[in-house]
């Protein structure tokens, strides 16, 4: 896996397939590989698909006490940048949403195409503040309760009970609450891009899950209201609208990125 060092992390990558850049950001406690290795397949023939690792995940360390966001915004732009000189499309899911519009904004010159899904402008409404403050403490307490509320957080009530009893035991022993993790959720607990959103210039496309609850689908409308121009779409899903409907997310983005 190739690295590209950025203001001393060494974050690593993968680039597969040929044609314009297309820049996927990943979310909290996900990584490039665990978050679109299923979903590159479908892009590969047309365009060259970037998968970065930020700050502490997958193969890439961590290398500060705290993560900033501009940090993560550096990151992957300099993993796409490593990779094409020419303009490329962004496509961030859930931190990674918020990652990619920041660096929309950032690096106008650089970004043909955003696409931002299950992301938010701000967390700063009294529910949103309750369940990422007690996400980010239950560890300290439980970490099996972390690891449960976890999938309750991101999984709809009918996906998740779809696994059956032994597939739910399964998927929360597979939640671990590591110090990158952790980092990551304290700066979905404070991040703010609202005064951002203005700098967009890039044609942009906004998906919302109408059965989120970590991020619920209002926070998606106030960011389709506050980009300029941007479309917007809904999927009936849970925050982890990757898994739960890949091939209606796949329409939307092939429909949107493949546009002349």
């Amino acid at each position: 896996m190739p690295t590209i060092d950025v203001n001393g992390t060494p974050v690593q990558y993968t680039a597969e397939g040929s044609g314009p850049g297309l820049l996927f950001v990943h979310g909290t406690g996900g990584h490039g590989e665990a978050q679109f290795g299923h979903l590159r397949e479908h892009f590969t023939d047309r365009h060259t698909v970037i998968t970065p690792d930020c700050s502490g995940s997958g193969r890439t360390p961590l290398h500060a006490d705290e993560l900033s966001l501009d940090e993560l915004v550096e990151q992957a732009i300099g993993a796409a940048r490593a990779v094409t000189d020419e303009p490329f499309d962004i496509v961030g899911f859930s931190l990674g949403a918020v990652v990619a519009a920041a660096a929309a904004a950032k690096h106008p010159e650089l970004v043909r195409r955003l696409v931002v899904i299950n992301g938010w402008a701000r967390n700063d409404d009294p529910r949103q503040q309750l369940a990422t403050d007690l996400w980010r403490r239950l560890p300290a307490v439980d970490e099996e309760a972390f690891a449960a509320y976890s999938a309750l957080l991101i999984f709809s009530p009918p996906f998740l009970a779809g696994f059956g009893s032994e597939g739910v035991k399964a998927t929360v022993a597979g939640i671990k609450a590591e110090e990158w993790t952790l980092q990551q959720i304290e700066l979905d607990h404070h991040v703010d891009i609202t005064d951002r959103l203005p700098a967009i210039t890039a044609p942009t496309l906004v998906i919302g899950s109408t059965r989120d609850v970590l991020i619920p689908v209002e926070h998606s409308r106030e960011l389709h209201q506050a980009v300029a121009g941007s479309e917007y779409a809904e999927l009936e899903s849970g925050h982890m609208v990757i898994f739960e409907k890949t091939a209606e997310l796949v329409e939307l983005l092939t429909g949107f990125l493949d546009r002349d």
